[in-house]
């Protein structure tokens, strides 16, 4: 039972670590791609900290899903005219909400299903730019 939850507080602490890099670099696609791999490096570190291979590679595994789940909320806040700095001060917040979660066991299994899912509903419900609707404006 001790083995479960240290997985779940490496998976967990995996996915703030990514949140946290989601919130700093996930300006762009390049900056998208620098967290997941940054996450997942991080959360294999802290998974070796918290106790093994095995939490190494749950911390990994949490640290691309914390930062490819929230990195289309940042982008699409960064679209919309939020700020830079707080855009990344709220999802740090946001990260260290997650990470104290992670200590409650079984919830680090948690954070790593819905964090992915959550950006996946952002994704799909954001709005497609039509060519017929910019033609019209045109008066």
């Amino acid at each position: 039972m001790a083995a479960v939850y240290w997985i779940g507080l490496a998976l967990g602490l995996g996915v703030s670590v990514g949140i946290l890099l989601s919130g700093l670099l996930a300006s762009g696609r390049a900056g998208i791609a620098a967290a997941v791999v940054g996450a997942a490096a991080a959360g294999a570190a802290l998974g070796f900290l918290v106790s093994g291979s095995g939490e190494a590679i749950a911390g990994a595994i949490g640290g691309v899903a914390g930062a490819g789940g929230s990195a289309a909320v940042v982008r699409g806040a960064l679209r919309r005219g939020g700020v830079r700095g707080a855009t990344a001060a709220l999802i740090g917040l946001a990260a260290l909400v997650c990470a104290l979660l992670a200590l409650v066991p079984f919830l680090g299994y948690v954070e790593a299903v819905i964090v992915p899912a959550l950006g996946a509903r952002v994704r799909r419900r954001e709005a497609d730019r039509y060519a017929g609707l910019r033609i019209l404006a045109r008066d």
